[in-house]
């Protein structure tokens, strides 16, 4: 499974702001408040307390994901990935998952840019059980060329489905490439279709053996279950695995961009138009850190509802649009995008939908925005995931993605002071740093043979949202 990038309101960056409402002058709360170890091969342990009913998340992240990717070779994470549900020295292909469900357990896995999570849901009776297979299959992975094939067949067809029979998906795909001029950012996480045919079972099996080892692995546990309780678990299941020499993550960086890029994708099969218009940006691991959190409250204060600025403005007032707004994920390693969107309704020409969003762009940066937009969205902000920490799966899935992606536990536990602190300054400050036209990649979705300078008919009905996700 390919992890979104592109996340939206409800994704692990949004996770990751996820605390308890603090009320000013309060004491210092936590998020997850987390117990932490570390084995003596260097693997991370993580715990993250939650006794509501018998059950734990277990989850293996390896600080490795596509944008590791040898060059050349796209799409070798996520064939591992794939690969990591066939068997074993000790057990047969499907075998592992087989036990799960005979368990009661589920199972998944995901790749991103920046890493790659494995995952199941268990009776915290079944936890041992659980982790003596993930640690088996953490240095014990048996493949074979057959195997490299059938996976291989499995994932062209997926990125039929998700990229190349889907316009938007398509479009995306190009904006991203776009976006970034030579970060590996600019490669699909599923690979180029050309890559994902070339790799063979030494690519893949020289990017596990390289990667793949206790001290480049996290381990994150959710539930009814303690540090103390686990600790003794993880020893006896990952801890007598031996670590390896680890090469660092030597990634190209970033050259300063100057020109403004478009591009345009036509489809016959397009039936809402789409405009949209991102902003290479800072985020937590890159650039300008402490631009993060301002431009996070930004991205809530134009996009983060239908009473937030551009949905009211476009879609509410001027009636230019059936869906609008913003979004902005810095939970990444290398540079992330600031991204406007919205789609026109119909009888309204993509010229004037272009022209109203690029006024509100300079409105933004000729007047910033007010006092009270700034405190509205922390609230909403704060208020919108005061109940994550109900969810057992949450819990592991943003420690595991800040950890993953070279962040700290504190960076996780101190989201609410941070947010809170933002001020009006730092937002607006923010805004006029990133919002550089040099810096942007202007992206259109439209339908094939369709005049776009259309003029404006009487409202019709059946208006849908376009609403897009990263892939």
């Amino acid at each position: 499974m390919i992890f979104p990038i592109f996340f939206r309101r409800l994704t692990i960056l949004a996770l990751l702001s996820a605390p308890l409402l603090l009320n000013a002058g309060a004491a210092r709360a936590g998020v997850f408040n987390p117990e932490t170890f570390t084995l003596a091969n260097g693997m991370k342990v993580v715990v993250a307390p939650n006794h509501r009913v018998p059950v734990v998340t277990h989850m293996v992240w390896y600080k490795v994901g596509s944008a590791d990717d040898p060059p050349g070779k796209s799409g070798a994470a996520h064939l591992l990935e794939h690969l990591m549900f066939k068997g074993t020295k000790k057990m047969k292909p499907g075998e592992f998952s087989e036990i799960l469900a005979r368990n009661g357990g589920q199972e998944n896995a995901f790749t991103s840019h920046d890493y790659t999570g494995y995952y199941q849901n268990v009776a915290v009776d079944r936890l041992k059980m659980v982790m003596e297979l993930e640690a088996d299959r953490m240095t014990n992975l048996a493949f074979t060329a057959k195997d490299v094939e059938t996976e291989r067949l499995v994932i062209l067809e997926e990125r039929r489905m998700r990229t190349d029979n889907d316009p938007a998906g398509t479009l995306r795909e190009h904006s991203n490439a776009a976006l970034y001029l030579n970060h590996p950012y600019r490669r699909p996480v599923i690979g180029w279709e050309r890559e994902i045919r070339a790799l063979e079972l030494a690519d893949v099996m020289s990017f596990y053996k390289r990667w793949y080892a206790p001290n480049n692995a996290i381990l994150v546990v959710a539930g009814d279950i303690t540090a103390k309780q686990l600790r003794p678990l993880a020893e006896a299941a990952y801890g007598k695995i031996p670590p390896v020499d680890l090469s660092p993550r030597a990634r190209p960086q970033e050259p300063p961009q100057a020109a403004a890029r478009r591009v345009t994708l036509k489809d016959k099969r397009v039936r809402i138009p789409a405009w949209s218009r991102s902003f290479l940006s800072p985020s937590h691991g890159a650039g300008d850190s402490k631009l993060a959190d301002p431009l996070e409250v930004l991205a809530e204060i134009l996009g983060g509802g239908a009473t937030t600025r551009l949905y009211k403005a476009l879609v509410v007032d001027a009636k230019l649009a059936v869906s609008a707004g913003a979004s902005y994920s810095p939970d990444s390693m290398g540079p992330t995008g600031f991204s406007f969107y919205a789609s026109p309704r119909p009888g309204v020409s993509m010229e004037k939908l272009e022209a109203a969003m690029e006024a509100q762009i300079t409105k933004l940066l000729k007047e910033g925005v007010t006092k009270a937009e700034v405190a509205r969205a922390k609230q909403r902000m704060q208020a919108q995931a005061v109940y994550a920490r109900d969810s057992l799966r949450t819990g592991a899935q943003v420690l595991g993605a800040a950890l993953s992606s070279g962040r700290t536990v504190e960076d996780v536990e101190s989201w609410p002071e941070r947010v809170g602190a933002v001020t009006l300054d730092q937002v607006n400050a923010a805004a006029r740093a990133v919002f550089k036209e040099g810096r942007s990649v202007t992206s259109l979705l439209l339908p094939q043979d369709k005049p776009q300078d259309k003029p404006e008919d009487k409202p019709q009905e059946n208006h849908g949202k376009n609403k897009g996700a990263k892939q």
